[in-house]
């Protein structure tokens, strides 16, 4: 198991040795955008489509008041060595950039089951939950019924095997969906 760990963490980018610092930085970084927050309108009500990063998601978003979103997702991500399918919830609070009509940029947090499989000298599997972070742009066309989105989600992950306690900072995606509700 400790050869499989090394190798991971050798492999994979998103996960450090000194992610006590990187916590430290996100939830600094989490707080300060809570106590910026100002009013705003929203574009559209709900939305479907995909997400486009890390992982491929298939999502759902609805406002549940002016400036505060709900945000749900399944996705999957693969690699040679293993891949993952994960769901996950987030709430979201947006704020619009007043000089362009549609644009709003939006911060928030949320959680997520992670299910793993490995594939190295012996295939395993491994369950972790994921707490996000989120800081992204969310742009709603005029006159059309398209939303596009482009956000960070940075993610401590808990639980598994192999993530306890690891901070996976390349994780976010390019967003577009469809407007069913305006």
């Amino acid at each position: 198991m400790n050869r499989i760990k090394n190798c991971l963490t050798r492999k994979h980018p998103t996960i450090t040795q000194n992610s006590n610092i990187m916590k430290l930085r996100f939830f600094a970084l989490l707080i300060g955008l809570f106590v910026v927050s100002a009013a705003s309108g929203q574009e559209y009500q709900s939305a479907v489509g995909l997400r486009l990063g890390f992982p491929v998601s298939a999502s759902y978003k609805t406002f549940v008041n002016d400036n505060a979103a709900v945000e749900v997702y399944a996705g999957f991500r693969g690699y040679g060595s293993y891949s993952w399918v994960n769901i996950a919830g987030a709430y979201q609070v947006h704020n619009p950039i007043n000089d362009v009509d549609g644009l709003q940029w939006y911060y928030g947090g949320g959680v997520g089951v992670f299910f793993w499989n490995y594939d190295f000298d012996t295939n395993f599997s491994s369950t972790s939950f994921g707490l996000q972070g989120y800081l992204g742009l969310d742009y709603k066309f005029e006159n059309t019924p398209i939303s596009v989105t482009a956000d960070w989600v940075p993610t401590i992950f808990l639980g598994g095997d192999l993530n306890v306690g690891t901070f996976g900072a390349g994780f976010g995606s390019l967003g577009v969906r469809y407007v069913i509700a305006e």
